[in-house]
């Protein structure tokens, strides 16, 4: 397992941006699929957006398309998730965590690692 840190989180006005950030550490990095979810006061969590270990595929909610960005440096071993056009339905606990055996899906129950989130707040 690798274990992540996410920062980045805030309180933004609607329409705002903000860049969340994953650090990871433990193992090669390199080879894990990496994933955002997000969970919602009284929500269960939700996928946001998938990257493979290339950077070369990734997967977007649909509800997000257009407006969030994953994207990864395997150097630095960072994932990141750019947002942008922030709604107050984006306001949630945000995590990120990593698959193992690079698949980059859409589920839960594939990502063996998981940070403890960041909050994300975006006020109307």
């Amino acid at each position: 397992q690798v274990q992540l840190v996410e920062s980045g989180g805030g309180l933004v006005q609607a329409g705002g941006s903000l860049r969340l950030s994953c650090a990871a550490s433990g193992r090669t990095f390199s080879n894990y699929a990496m994933g955002w979810f997000r969970q919602a006061p009284g929500k269960e969590r939700e996928f946001v957006a998938a990257i493979k270990w290339s950077a070369g595929y990734t997967y977007h909610a649909d509800s997000q398309k257009g407006r969030f960005t994953i994207s990864r440096d395997n150097a630095k071993n960072m994932v990141y998730l750019q947002m942008n056009s922030l709604k107050p339905e984006d306001t949630a606990v945000y995590y990120c965590a990593a698959d193992g055996r690079g698949r980059g899906s859409p589920l839960e129950r594939y990502y063996d690692s998981w940070g403890q989130g960041t909050q994300v707040t975006v006020s109307s």
